[in-house]
């Protein structure tokens, strides 16, 4: 199985603080505190909490984020979601009933003759 193609979990009743970094997907369903870049998809489930500036490309938020979140393709806010920081990403999808407070960024073209 090449690396890309892995999927760490982060159980309920673990707390990572610091940096964390790696090349596979990752599910959160614990704590982590501190900074995450990852270069492929992470996502923080219902029972997760992220208090930390994320770098990925793709991210999937179900449940609690705080800090910047910079994302190469996409960023998902769903429903159960709550999220506190700036979002900077080329596509961002917030779902009905999420929570959101901060401001968002996405880098678009757009024609001249506008």
């Amino acid at each position: 199985m090449a690396q890309g193609d892995q999927t760490g979990i982060i159980g309920k009743g673990i707390t990572i603080r610091g940096s964390l970094s790696g090349g596979g997907d990752l599910v959160i369903e614990g704590r982590v505190e501190g900074q995450i870049a990852l270069k492929n998809h992470l996502t923080i489930e219902g029972t997760g909490y992220v208090q930390a500036d994320i770098r990925a490309e793709e991210l999937t938020i179900n449940g609690e984020a705080s800090g910047n979140i910079d994302a190469s393709s996409r960023v998902a806010i769903n429903a159960s979601a709550r999220v506190a920081g700036d979002v900077k990403a080329p596509r961002v999808i917030i779902e009905d009933g999420a929570v959101f407070n901060g401001s968002i960024e996405m880098d678009v073209q757009l024609p001249d003759d506008i």
